[in-house]
């Protein structure tokens, strides 16, 4: 049966906005009963999981690398000094009840001395030399990722307290637990004894379970949190509340005045941005709530009245349209040539097998007779190994990779006519040269290889001819 309440995630850049995330999402002028019926789901505060980590972007080292690369000139010490420092500084840029900061500092020095102790002991054992802390390392990984997150929900529930909401922390990390339950049997057993409509669970977006979340979910870990239990405690809803709306571009490329909301979409669209690196919800996440028939919401942390976009899975647009233009500026061709590969079987696989290896991301691939495709996200040096490690297996065969970018039209239904024509002529006029050319049947999105140099132009270009130049299409886009 589904249930009266949302699920609601609260992404990192907007927690760092606390006093806009208390007034838009939180409190939101609610009061009494009306607090209540929501269940938050939050990441750690901007930059602290970058800390903890390593930087998402840029690589540079946070607790866990530096350990893992034991340097004495970048101790894991200092790092993790730094994180403590860091969140000692939020808590003193948010709280303004001496208490209630003086208990969220405490809250914080004791998890960061369990987690200094840990390292510390793992320091001393693999310093005999005999030990391969492979499995530990791993484990350090997923207790370093979850320490962001219970700071942001420790400091938050105690927040509502002090505004008068009853909130309770649901600390889903499992701390200091040696058998880890899989993650719906985890957020049914810390549920039990929840009264959503007199209690705000705020949640930790980090759940110990069997497998790993970060192992198995990178980053993505707090949206698999949200999803499964929007779907376990079957919720009416599911909200992600980010730092703007789901546009029709980026506002920063093609201006904040020409960006449109998408208002609805549905599942298949989600699925097309987070392969380009622009998620709505993390792909494995979607596909929860996608089967279990609840619908995702995307708002706007800091337009409160706006009611963001809807996505379904049964959603298609009244009339064929174009929803979104957005791309990947940086990617590589990897061309395999291999002029005996016609009739002959097996060519695909070990590409395949050797790019899960290396852990290239696809992105798209194309092939003919003799030649396969394939359009990675990846750095040059994977590229490189990648490349390295075919011609050992295909001697004869002739394989190079070129920097290229992607731009694609992607939306709900795009079986318009004369899509194609339209596009090209519009890259055409300014000055972009199509290098190469996606168009699946499905009708849900078409991708455009270009030179990096043009990725911003061809954005603006085919935003311009394929959304702002059809009016009526833009009629067509309705608020959720």
């Amino acid at each position: 049966m589904i249930g009266f309440h949302s699920v609601e995630k609260i992404g990192g850049t907007s927690m760092a906005a606390t006093q806009a995330v208390f007034d838009n999402v939180l409190i939101a002028g609610r009061t009494g009963r009306d607090l209540y019926g929501r269940i938050f789901v939050v990441s750690a505060y901007a930059g602290m999981t970058d800390l903890l980590l390593e930087h998402k972007k840029t690589g540079a080292p946070g607790v866990y690398a530096r350990f893992l690369a034991d340097d004495e000139d970048a101790s894991w010490e200092d790092a993790l000094n730094e994180v403590s420092a860091a969140m000692r500084g939020r808590n003193a840029q948010i709280f303004t009840r001496p208490e209630s900061r003086a208990e969220a500092d405490l809250f914080v020095e004791t998890r960061i001395g369990a987690m200094r102790t840990c390292l510390e002991d793992l320091d001393r054992l693999r310093g005999h030399g005999h030990f391969r802390l492979t499995e530990p390392l791993v484990t350090v990984r997923e207790m370093l990722a979850s320490l962001g997150e219970l700071h942001c929900a420790h400091s938050t529930a105690l927040l509502l307290r002090d505004r008068g909401a009853n909130a309770v922390l649901v600390d889903l990390t499992g701390w200091g637990e040696s058998v880890q339950p899989t993650l719906d049997e985890r957020i049914e057993s810390a549920f039990v004894d929840i009264d959503l409509t007199t209690q705000m669970p705020i949640v930790t977006g980090y759940a110990g379970c069997d497998g790993g979340m970060v192992s198995r979910y990178e980053r993505g870990y707090t949206e698999m949190t949200f999803s499964r239990l929007a779907v376990v405690t079957r919720a009416r809803e599911a909200i992600i509340h980010k730092e703007f709306h789901l546009s029709s571009a980026d506002p920063r490329v093609v201006g904040p005045g020409k960006a449109q909301k998408i208002g609805r979409t549905n599942y298949d669209v989600a699925d097309q941005l987070a392969n380009l690196g622009m998620e709505a919800i993390h792909p494995r996440a979607g596909r929860g709530l996608r089967q279990a028939d609840i619908a995702l919401r995307v708002k706007n942390t800091f337009d409160r009245e706006d009611e963001g976009t809807l996505i379904r899975g049964d959603y298609v647009s009244d009339t064929p349209r174009v929803e979104i233009i957005t791309g990947l500026r940086s990617l590589f061709a990897l061309q395999f040539f291999e002029q005996d590969m016609v009739g002959e079987k097996g060519f695909d696989a070990a590409i395949l097998e050797c790019l899960t290896r290396h852990k290239a991301w696809i992105v798209s691939k194309s092939s003919n007779a003799n030649t396969i495709t394939h359009y990675l996200a990846a750095n040059a040096a994977t590229v490189r190994r990648v490349i390295a490690d075919l011609e050992k297996r295909f001697t004869t065969a002739a394989i190079s990779a070129q920097p290229v970018a992607m731009v694609a039209a992607i939306g709900s239904d795009i079986n318009e006519p004369g899509l194609v024509t339209r596009s090209m002529a519009a890259l055409a006029k300014s000055g972009v040269e199509v290098i190469g050319l996606q168009h699946q049947i499905r009708n849900v999105d078409v991708q455009f290889i270009i030179a990096p140099k043009d990725f911003d132009t061809a954005i603006r270009a085919l935003h311009q001819a394929l959304i702002t130049d059809c009016p009526s299409l833009a009629r067509g886009r309705k608020a959720a």
